[in-house]
């Protein structure tokens, strides 16, 4: 994705977290193209000394100056990673191709279908199922020293541009690379937050299919505002989730018969607990009032379909005794379980489960 840097740029504003193995990659580039790099590792402030030292950093605004310049001195904006250029404004058209899309599904489809226009060296791929959306890179062309920096970062394009597109995280399920672990592996959960693997077969990432069907949030005015800087997408994390309150739900309803805390679903859902109660109150929701609602529900399908006892469904639905959870039932309801449950069988509901 191109960046249309706007100076002045501090190149070392922010931490130094990017892997200097990334900007040695786009050194790799010019090497291939006959161009000397040093032009753009004197605008992104990047010492010959720091170059060569293996676990270097560089900040995200040194490795945004750094591709920037790159894509416009060698025009190509795949820096070398394929058999042929990318010119100039390559991934813009994949931005625009996708941005008058009805929701996110389709959106993502043009991007992995338009792509193959640019290049037949890889091939993106979105696989959807009835619960989970991949995205994998099929490889077609032995990719060499950029084998890694290519994989990553076609992966962080298309991720950046979806969470741009929404305006809202995608909290990954998974992200795989067909590559043994790497010295700056630690830089992975930064740039994919979820479990990562290594040796995997192919490259990609996995979401909540839900996602999908989550409409565009932006324009044609708002495209042209964000390609003026495109870069800061592949580093930016969304702190809204607008799928959060639905996967806390989820989660909930998985667990409903033990002591789900803040801190156990926080770590299922790779947040902290502060953030965690942050985001549910953007949304104007509170876990409490998702534990009550999950609790409720399955409490009255329990008394409606089984003919379990009521201390059964009380801890059935995580409480710890009768009592407690009559209470509960009452200030839901306004009924007591058993009487809820008599109410139901007078009008014939049926009792299917023991």
């Amino acid at each position: 994705m191109p960046a249309f840097l706007t100076p002045p740029l501090d190149p070392m504003r922010g931490p130094a977290a990017t892997p200097m193995a990334f900007i040695r990659a786009i050194v790799v580039a010019y090497r291939h193209y006959g161009i000397n790099p040093a032009n753009a590792l004197r605008e992104a402030q990047i010492s010959a000394e720091a170059l060569q030292t293996p676990d270097a950093r560089v900040t995200a605004t040194q490795m945004e100056i750094m591709s920037g310049v790159a894509m416009q001195e060698l025009d190509d904006e795949a820096l070398g990673w394929f058999s042929r250029r990318l010119p100039w404004g390559s991934y813009g058209m994949l931005c625009r191709a996708s941005i008058t899309a009805p929701d996110l599904g389709v959106a993502l489809k043009r991007w992995c279908r338009h792509h193959r226009l640019l290049t037949d060296d890889i091939v993106l791929h979105l696989d959807v199922d009835a619960k989970l959306a991949k995205v994998r890179i099929e490889v077609r062309r032995y990719l060499g020293e950029m084998h890694e920096f290519c994989l990553v970062t076609l992966l962080r394009y298309l991720l950046g541009y979806a969470c741009w597109a929404i305006d809202s995280r995608i909290s990954l399920l998974s992200a795989r690379f067909p590559f043994p672990p790497p010295p700056h592996r630690s830089v992975y959960p930064l740039l994919f937050q979820g479990p990562i693997a290594f040796d995997a077969r192919q490259a990609e990432i996995s979401f909540d299919a839900q996602y999908l069907r989550l409409p565009l949030r932006r324009d044609e005015a708002a495209l042209q505002q964000m390609l003026r800087r495109a870069l800061p997408l592949t580093v930016l994390q969304y702190r809204r989730d607008r799928l959060l309150v639905q996967r806390v739900r989820h989660l909930l309803r998985e667990r409903l018969d033990e002591a789900t805390t803040a801190e156990t679903l926080a770590e299922r859902l790779h947040l902290s607990p502060r953030t965690l109660h942050r985001q549910l109150d953007e949304e104007g929701a509170s876990l409490q009032e998702l534990k009550d609602e999950a609790r409720r529900e399955r409490a009255i399908e329990l008394l409606n379909r089984t003919n379990r006892p009521i201390k059964q469904i009380a801890h059935a639905v995580g409480f710890t005794n009768e009592k407690s959870f009559s209470r509960a039932f009452r200030q839901w309801t306004g009924e007591s379980p058993s009487a809820f449950r008599d109410k139901l069988a007078s009008v014939g509901a049926p009792s299917t489960e023991n």
